[in-house]
């Protein structure tokens, strides 16, 4: 009834892989173009109004684009508890709702 498996025998409650998947890849690249779209929507909508907006102002002049961004900065975020000060985006608790598009330079 109850096999003994690796999973079992090791204790994990929750299995993390060390990497991400293709298709979570391909989702995250997902979310980040949606977001750029959602930002480029407001701000056209607010300009054909003749407004503007200092956090849409700021988003444009502080974020990168998911086209500009560096794989590195789309699948992982900056950790300094880390050996190599980076950890997997997955890794961090609800990760598909925290924009971390903005990492320390250099690291």
């Amino acid at each position: 009834m109850f096999r003994p498996t690796q999973r079992l025998l090791g204790g994990l409650l929750w299995y993390r892989p060390w990497r991400l998947s293709p298709p979570q890849k391909a989702r995250q690249r997902k979310r980040l173009k949606l977001v750029d779209q959602v930002v480029d929507t407001v701000s056209a909508a607010l300009q054909k109004g003749g407004m503007s907006s200092k956090a849409i102002d700021r988003w444009y002049s502080e974020m990168p684009r998911e086209e500009q961004m560096l794989p590195r900065d789309k699948y992982t975020i900056f950790d300094r508890k880390e050996k190599s000060y980076r950890k997997g985006i997955h890794k961090l608790p609800k990760w598909t709702r925290v924009s971390q598009r903005v990492n320390p330079p250099g690291f």
